[in-house]
């Protein structure tokens, strides 16, 4: 396996899987992570980590409060490479209905993640504003 392939292989096994030591392991020292969902764990005005350190803090949270029925984690098998960037997507429509729809965007060097931005669909974005308006009503 090229770095791409074994990135998106390990990415998704480790996330799953719920690995977070195995999952940060394949992040640069330096990566800088992005995701409109990082706001909504950590409770901070920007969604961009800068290094490890600061992308650990975001996946054990995320990992703990996970029990969501709309992750479901399927993937076509299709994913795309340019130069160093590596892309794919966890699209809305599953065999087993609706799930977040989200696009990994990925620079990898030396089999690392150097810089991480997740975008999410409309339908993801209808689910974490209802989430943010409910939690403020709190």
């Amino acid at each position: 396996m090229n770095e791409f392939e074994t990135i998106y292989e390990k990415w998704h096994e480790y996330a799953k899987g719920r690995d977070v030591p195995s999952l940060i392991n394949l992040y640069a020292e330096d990566a800088v992570f992005e995701s409109p969902l990082v706001p909504a764990i950590l409770d901070q005005d920007s969604g961009v980590l800068r290094g490890r350190q600061e992308i650990v803090r975001f996946l054990e949270e995320g990992t703990k409060r996970r029990p969501n029925d709309l992750v479901r984690w399927h993937r076509t098998g299709k994913y795309f490479i340019n130069g160093d960037t590596l892309i794919w997507e966890y699209p809305r429509e599953t065999p087993e209905g609706d799930q977040i729809d989200i696009l990994e965007v990925m620079q990898i060097s030396d089999y690392k993640i150097m810089n991480h931005r997740i975008y999410w669909g409309w339908f993801g974005c209808s689910q974490l504003i209802a989430s943010a308006l409910k939690k403020n009503s709190s």
